[in-house]
């Protein structure tokens, strides 16, 4: 089931011309590398922003979540819903550009930067991957998920008399690098996959460990995917790496275990 919320910012301006408050903090698109070692812990190296000319009027988000139901004998569509695990989140947002002042091609230029979000890197290229650059919404004190750009619509509605566009509105949507997954059926012999979790109240790298591993002691190679020193010292909110099941035995090993 969807669960979209928008939020609407009451301070930000929509139209070329308004007076922005002397504090206003101007949201950014912060545009980094995907990382060069795989999975979906943290971003690579940071190439460059994109700041927002006028900050958006609104925000949304959509989480969606993945159940499954066993129908009792007899009774269709009954059973208790089973979490199979969340779909990425999604964030939507437009961008409005102005460059009436100057009436230059800023607008342009802009757009074209937004696009170049939805190509592979020339980097990644190089290593044959071919993977987007990760962003990371920012505002304020808010900083959003790691993401890729996922579409990026441009329309264009004010022209100098040469035909060079000024003025832009951009509809850009943003989709989380790693969804939450849910459990492993413990008779099927899967292996759990590389992937992240975000850290809320009360994790432990031993909870964490017994949801992906069904066994807490692997709890150090998490630590060690993540570099983490002092176990007891988790920040709710952080992302972690959730290693593969047969590197997390490996790097507990390594350490010790």
């Amino acid at each position: 089931m969807a669960s979209p919320i928008t939020f609407t910012s009451a301070g930000s301006s929509g139209a070329a011309g308004r007076a922005a408050p002397t504090n206003l903090q101007k949201a950014v698109l912060s545009v980094h590398q995907p990382p060069r070692a795989g999975g979906a812990a943290k971003p690579g190296a940071h190439m460059h922003d994109i700041t927002f000319q006028f900050n958006p009027k609104e925000l949304s988000l959509t989480k969606n979540a993945r159940w499954e139901r066993t129908p009792q004998p007899n009774v269709p569509k009954s059973g208790t819903p089973e979490f199979k695990g969340s779909e990425p989140c999604r964030l939507s947002l437009e961008v409005f550009l102005d460059a009436t002042e100057r009436m230059d091609d800023g607008v342009v230029k802009k757009v074209e930067q937004l696009f170049t979000c939805c190509a592979p890197t020339a980097e990644s290229r190089q290593r044959a991957q071919g993977s987007p650059p990760w962003v990371v919404f920012k505002w304020g004190g808010m900083t959003g998920f790691p993401a890729f750009v996922a579409s990026v619509s441009a329309k264009y509605t004010l022209f100098t008399p040469a035909g060079v566009p000024v003025r832009a509105t951009c509809a850009v949507d943003l989709e989380e690098i790693a969804g939450e997954v849910g459990g492993q059926n413990p008779t099927s012999g899967a292996l759990a996959a590389r992937d992240s979790h975000v850290l809320v109240a009360g994790d432990t790298l031993q909870s964490l460990a017994h949801r992906a591993y069904g066994d807490p002691g692997l709890w150090r190679g998490i630590a060690e995917a993540n570099e983490i020193d002092d176990p007891m010292r988790l920040r709710p909110g952080a992302r972690l790496l959730v290693p593969a099941l047969d590197e997390a035995r490996g790097q507990g090993v390594r350490r010790g275990q």
